[in-house]
């Protein structure tokens, strides 16, 4: 896939302070992880339609909800913003919303409120 986002070594750099130290086994690449939350979240995809680039589904979700719990992605955006001389205001929009399918159906069941609503009107 050429939509795919790599973060460049630069950038990386610029992050790996803020990701927890490593206890035990060694993580999965940190690098193939995170630009696998980030392709997820920037197109609003489920887990499991990560593109396989990126690992297991199972894994970036994992990271993502530990990273959430711990406040790693907190630390990073509040550091980056930090790090910048001139103060602005950064703001993520993370709105997905998305309907069930049934949402878009009118139809009511037999004797329902909306059912003699419209025998009426037709009457």
């Amino acid at each position: 896939m050429s939509n795919l986002f790599w973060p460049t070594e630069a950038q990386m750099s610029r992050l790996r302070p803020y990701f927890p130290k490593n206890h035990g086994r060694p993580r999965v690449d940190d690098l193939r992880v995170l630009s696998g939350i980030i392709f997820i979240n920037r197109n609003g995809l489920r887990w499991c339609d990560a593109p396989n680039e990126h690992g297991p589904a199972k894994t970036l979700y994992n990271r993502w909800r530990r990273g959430s719990g711990n406040g790693v992605f907190a630390r990073i955006m509040v550091g980056l913003a930090a790090e910048s001389t001139d103060p602005k205001t950064i703001m993520i929009d993370a709105t997905y919303l998305k309907a069930h399918g049934t949402a878009c159906s009118l139809r009511a069941k037999k004797g329902g409120a909306l059912a003699k609503s419209v025998e009426q009107k037709a009457a």
